[in-house]
């Protein structure tokens, strides 16, 4: 009964702590606090595209899965879109440009909705969607459903660049102001998304215990101590800090992760939507760190090194890590940076994100945190602040059911009702799973 009470509480406080963020940075949840003002939407420029990365690659839309034709397997993935808040060119007069991906078509018919709100009486309209017919280049995203290229249905061109913020802030994941006449937009294949949803580490990832072992994340059990950040920023020197609970464990499940390489040999396996602590590469490379020393419960110096990368220390989404950017490795008892080399994707068995007293960990020698699907390092660690005392109070969990836990759980939809989208990884929660 007196567990149930302080699982009761914990989860009351959590909410408070929850609505407090939200109705400050966001705006209101349900009545609360002062309406928020909207969000200034910036056009895009002409030959802009957003994200800044090529389409194909891994922070777009992904590359191409080959050509879908109505003979092939795959033919079934494209669904027709009869939204009639949309207006289909469709010049071949066979229906080819109604026919795209789910995820293709949610954020489009989205799009529709904003168009509408933006210009009263104006409505999208696409020129091009799936392409059976060759008319596009090599490895084109129109050749999967994956691509459409819109205006708006009244062609006033002087709209195209509003045209291109509004696609970006429906949730493509690839815009590009292509052409004076359109827009291109693209997503991500079925199976990517479905492969990348959650925010962990896999089953072989290693941690650095007390004794100076390392051991796999699959065999790692509350209460045993791993390498962690002294401080929720990232900024302080190194310590032990023990493993309170899972937030998430689900030990036979595949998922596709991203492998973030660097300089140093220290490869980081997290999934897209797990946070990493990164910076920009300034100051030089030969003095990034604490000196170690032999007193006090810290590996590194109490004296912390004021560079000019601490200003810039963040945290963001691994599939936002880019080459050339800046992670915190360790290396023995020095906390230090490295460039990040390069950025490729794997497929692991295994999902755990384990959650420690500071909120952060060092896995396969880099430093990163213990929370996934939300941008905020500091709002996760101040919501989850009421679990970790609980356990701090009472003690590690026990050996938990695999799957995600409650109070996550709880807090990814209250998340969902009171912030807004733009503050989730779109990813990083699995539908219809949770």
């Amino acid at each position: 009964m007196r567990i149930s009470f302080l699982l009761l509480t914990a989860s009351l406080c959590a909410l408070v702590l929850l609505l407090a963020p939200a109705s400050e940075g966001c705006g209101p949840g349900r009545g609360y606090g002062k309406r928020r003002l909207p969000k200034k939407l910036i056009p895009l420029a002409y030959k802009q595209f957003s994200p800044n990365v090529a389409e194909k690659t891994l922070g777009a839309s992904g590359r191409p899965e080959g050509k879908i034709t109505r003979n092939s397997e795959r033919f079934k993935e494209l669904t027709p879109n009869y939204n009639t808040d949309i207006i289909f060119k469709d010049e071949e007069d066979t229906g080819a440009d109604r026919l795209m991906t789910q995820r293709c078509k949610d954020k489009l018919n989205s799009l529709a909705i904003s168009v509408m709100n933006m210009w009263p009486g104006v409505k999208l309209r696409v020129t091009e969607g799936w392409d059976e017919d060759g008319h596009h280049s090599q490895d084109s995203l129109h050749y999967e459903g994956r691509a459409v290229d819109i205006t708006t249905s009244d062609r006033d061109r002087n709209k195209y660049a509003m045209l291109a913020r509004l696609a970006v802030e429906a949730g493509f994941d690839w815009v590009y102001y292509e052409s004076k006449a359109h827009i291109h937009c693209s997503v991500k294949s079925e199976h990517s998304v479905a492969a990348k949803t959650g925010g962990c580490f896999p089953g072989d990832a290693q941690v650095i215990l007390e004794d100076g072992t390392t051991k796999q994340m699959c065999d790692l059990h509350p209460g045993e101590r791993v390498l962690a950040s002294s401080t929720t920023d990232g900024h302080g020197p190194l310590l032990y800090s023990p493993i309170l609970s899972f937030l998430d464990r689900q030990p036979n499940i595949t998922k596709i992760f991203y492998i973030i390489g660097t300089n140093v040999g220290l490869n980081i396996t997290l999934t897209a939507a797990h946070l990493i602590f990164v910076t920009d590469c300034t100051g030089g490379l030969n003095e990034l760190g604490w000196e170690e020393t032999a007193e006090g419960p810290f590996l590194g110096s109490t004296r912390r090194a004021r560079l000019s990368w601490e200003a810039g220390l963040r945290t963001v989404f691994a599939s936002e890590v880019q080459p050339g950017k800046c992670v915190l490795t360790s290396q023995g008892k020095v906390a230090t940076l490295s460039v990040v080399t390069f950025v490729e994707e794997q497929k692991s068995t295994g999902l755990y994100a384990p959650l420690t007293q500071h909120g952060s960990i060092v896995v396969n020698g880099v430093l990163a945190s213990c929370y996934a699907a939300v941008d905020n390092h500091h709002l996760a660690h101040w919501v989850l602040a009421p679990l970790r005392f609980f356990y701090s109070f009472m003690g590690p969990s026990e050996p938990q059911t695999d799957g995600l836990h409650w109070y996550p759980w709880l807090l990814q939809r209250l998340g969902k009702m009171l912030l807004d989208a733009g503050y989730f990884h779109p990813w990083g929660i699995e539908q219809g799973h949770r």
